[in-house]
């Protein structure tokens, strides 16, 4: 089992998913909850027959699924084969899909001292000062999003620490950037564009637009 680049995911023809962040993730409009209950009991279905088994949200109006091969640490040849069986089985149920939902919101913290702070953080977000994983403060439960550290020099404060990854569809990246500017945005650097686009707000605050692509 060998996990999928990012070119591969791309030219895997899933048209109803999308690499975000670390995993792939579709969106099904369901239109009501009985449909979209009916929908996640025959996904849970073909998950215990592939022996895999997705995160799935219900909603009223929707379902959301992620794929993802925790022991192999990203999108692995099992995500892909059951992404395109849960895609027949929502086509199937004359469901379809919308590609450009899914969106992924990660925290980044610059800080010169992971050890010093890393515990407190977790302690903060899960309860668990021990739920750090090198860079990162790991929820599994999935109450809190994901958080990592950004190594820096040491610096006084004011300076912005926090700042929001936005991780978004490959073939979105654009509008939500566009958009974020028509409403009072600039594009701080673009110079590891499309892999990530770094943007400020009027007052200044930064936050990070990220996609899959040249990673």
């Amino acid at each position: 089992m060998s996990l999928f680049s990012t070119h591969q995911v791309l030219d895997a023809g899933l048209a109803d998913w999308r690499k975000v962040a670390q995993a792939l993730h579709a969106r099904f409009l369901t239109r009501d909850f009985t449909t979209g209950l009916a929908l996640v009991a025959a996904i849970g279905e073909l998950a215990e027959n592939a022996d895999h088994h997705p995160d799935v949200v219900l909603t009223y109006r929707h379902v959301d699924v992620k794929l993802l091969s925790h022991d192999a640490g990203g999108v692995t040849n099992r995500d892909v084969d059951l992404a395109r069986k849960i895609s027949e089985l929502a086509a199937g149920r004359g469901i379809s899909a919308d590609p450009e939902a899914p969106t992924v919101v990660q925290l980044a913290l610059d800080t010169a001292d992971v050890t010093a702070i890393g515990p407190f953080w977790a302690a903060l977000l899960t309860g668990d000062a021990g739920a750090v994983d090198g860079d990162v403060v790991v929820d599994p439960t999935g109450r809190v999003p994901l958080l990592w550290f950004q190594h820096t020099d040491q610096h006084e404060t004011p300076r912005q620490r926090f700042h929001l990854d936005v991780w978004v569809p490959h073939d979105v990246a654009d509008p939500r950037i566009d958009a974020a500017i028509a409403a009072g945005g600039r594009v701080v650097d673009d110079d590891e564009a499309p892999s990530f686009t770094v943007l400020a707000d009027a007052e200044g605050n930064r936050a990070c637009v990220c996609t899959i692509l040249e990673r």
